[in-house]
């Protein structure tokens, strides 16, 4: 099973063959790897899907909303 973080991209990094962004993830930006998405790359505005430090995937806002929703979950313990 792969967790994975919801983000939206701020900016990509000089440098890095532009394969480093600056990700918003509740607040907290970070730098990740968008080097996974060769074909559809990562713009700022994107939201995205993080684990493990590398983006594996786009999504769109409402995707993001229910990833977080389901990390929040499983932190609740609340689960089925």
């Amino acid at each position: 099973m792969c967790l994975g973080i919801p983000g939206r991209v701020v900016e990509i990094l000089d440098g890095y063959h532009n394969q480093i962004a600056l990700v918003d993830v509740s607040g907290e930006k970070r730098k990740v790897n968008i080097g996974l998405l060769e074909d559809n790359p990562a713009q700022p505005g994107d939201w995205v899907i993080i684990h493990m430090g590398f983006v594996v995937e786009k999504t769109d806002e409402e995707g993001a909303v229910r990833a977080m929703a389901g990390l929040r979950l499983l932190g609740s313990g609340d689960g089925p």
